[in-house]
């Protein structure tokens, strides 16, 4: 079980590190329309978003956290620009944001698990091991 999530968060965090790089520094492609994105806007602010928190959340350092804003970021993305395209998921395209809201709901209920560095740093502070 311990590996299973060990992936799972670093498959997440992985996945969502090239979407916030496109936004922040236009690597892995450009902006569609060569649109430049404003650090201060909606979208930048969602580029910070998904490339720092899926560093932090492949590392497991302050999961619960990053985990719970990500949740945030992904269903206010699915409601804001997927619903209205159709009622169900697989009619507007929004299943990745679906799945991630709940994929990182489950990480801030359960830490960074037992291969993380929360649980790393805890050990070094003595801390006991199933606080997440």
């Amino acid at each position: 079980m311990q590996v299973t999530y060990f992936l799972l968060r670093i498959v997440a965090g992985f996945s969502f590190i090239p979407t916030g790089g496109l936004i922040l520094f236009g690597s892995f492609g450009r902006m569609p329309g060569g649109e430049k994105v404003r650090l201060m806007s909606q979208t930048g602010i969602g580029g910070v978003l998904e490339f720092y928190g899926g560093i932090l959340i492949m590392l497991g350092h302050f999961t619960r956290p990053v985990a719970f804003i990500l949740y945030g970021m992904m269903a206010v993305a699915y409601w804001q620009f997927h619903f209205p395209n159709g009622r169900w998921p697989v009619q507007n395209e929004g299943m990745p944001a679906v799945l991630f809201c709940f994929i990182f709901l489950y990480m801030a209920a359960r830490g960074g698990g037992d291969w993380s560095l929360d649980a790393l740093i805890r050990s070094k502070r003595n801390l006991p091991v199933n606080q997440g």
